[in-house]
């Protein structure tokens, strides 16, 4: 998609991650440098974002304050190799291919270069910098292969993970990584970025913001996913409930083939469980108790089933019709 947010390595600015670079700078400059440090927050803040920074400032590239408290230069020779995937004293672990196709996990094999990586010294920095994005994607053999190489810390050798689910990695990575806290900025922030990135109107680029819960990257996602006409969609469907368009239905179930099928069917799951849960906590008053258990339940159905089908290959429309047959009985359960 022409929308869809840059690569982290080619942003140079971050905005409202102002503590933890500065946490991360005093550590630097105190030789208080830990081996590894673990980004930790909600998808979409600017963890990967803020492991460039910090490896562009590992590896030498000039400062340059106009880009934040951690900026560098873009014309920075160092920025540059970054930015080309060219530095020789930085690898990165990703699931994304070198075509942009995402794999599910990072794969062991690639976890194991990293004592190969470290063993040798900088070949033209002061340190060698690993980025693993995220953490969270590395399968059970992979998370094996970077503990090895946390249990042994490299000379001049730095690890940066990102994590949005730390409380789901191995407790023994989780120890042996100093932690960086990076918080969402908030909804206003986050709209503000979309509104002038995208120039979307600020009802338009708030609405994201909420979406995002303040995550300023995943409001960018999501505003390339089409976002707002998927929120559209789940705001249409509610309102009729318990009736139904079943002709206008069964043209949106075409829409779930193939993968550009199952990205607007996850996002128009995740629309329909977030303004479920936003009318519920708005209306709780209001409800009978059962009304408000079966809306839990739709709640949490709407975000279990596109997991399972994904996992399990179920058809997408059987999936939304169960789902919609679900949703008419939570509303005739209110009435």
């Amino acid at each position: 998609m022409s929308d869809a947010p840059p690569h982290p390595r080619d942003v140079f600015s971050l905005d409202g991650q102002e503590k933890a670079e500065l946490s991360f700078l005093d550590a630097l400059g105190r030789g208080r440098l830990h081996h590894a440090w673990l980004l930790t927050g909600p998808e979409g803040v600017g963890k990967a974002t803020l492991a460039y920074r910090m490896a562009r400032r590992l590896l030498g590239a000039r400062e340059d304050q106009s880009f934040g408290v951690l900026g560098s230069a873009p014309s920075d020779f160092v920025s540059r190799q970054v930015a080309a995937r060219s530095h020789p004293d930085l690898m990165v672990l990703e699931r994304a291919t070198d075509d942009g196709k995402a794999r599910k996990s990072i794969p062991v094999d690639e976890a194991r270069l990293l004592p190969g990586f470290f063993a040798n010294s900088p070949a033209t920095s002061p340190y060698r910098v690993a980025i693993i994005d995220a953490a969270d994607d590395l399968n059970v053999n992979a998370a094996n292969a970077v503990l090895k190489t946390l249990e042994e810390p490299p000379p001049r050798g730095v690890i940066l993970l990102i994590s949005h689910s730390p409380g789901k990695l191995l407790p023994t990575i989780r120890s042996r990584c100093r932690r960086l806290a990076v918080p969402a900025p908030g909804v206003e922030r986050a709209a503000d970025m979309v509104e002038h990135r995208l120039g979307l109107d600020r009802r338009q680029a708030e609405r994201l913001g909420r979406m995002a819960h303040g995550a300023p990257g995943k409001a960018l996602q999501l505003a390339a996913a089409k976002a707002l006409e998927a929120d559209d969609t789940a705001g249409e469907i509610l309102r009729k409930l318990p009736e139904i368009d079943e002709a206008a239905l069964l043209a949106l179930a075409d829409t779930f083939k193939g993968a550009e099928g199952q990205a607007r069917f996850e996002l128009l799951f995740e629309r329909l469980a977030d303004q479920i849960h936003a009318m519920a906590v708005g209306m709780a008053g209001e409800r009978t108790p059962s009304g408000l258990d079966r809306w839990a339940g739709a709640w949490e159905r709407l975000v279990r089933w596109p997991i399972e089908a994904e996992a399990v290959n179920l058809d997408r429309a059987d999936v939304f019709w169960t789902a919609i047959a679900d949703l008419r009985a939570a509303a005739k359960a209110s009435i």
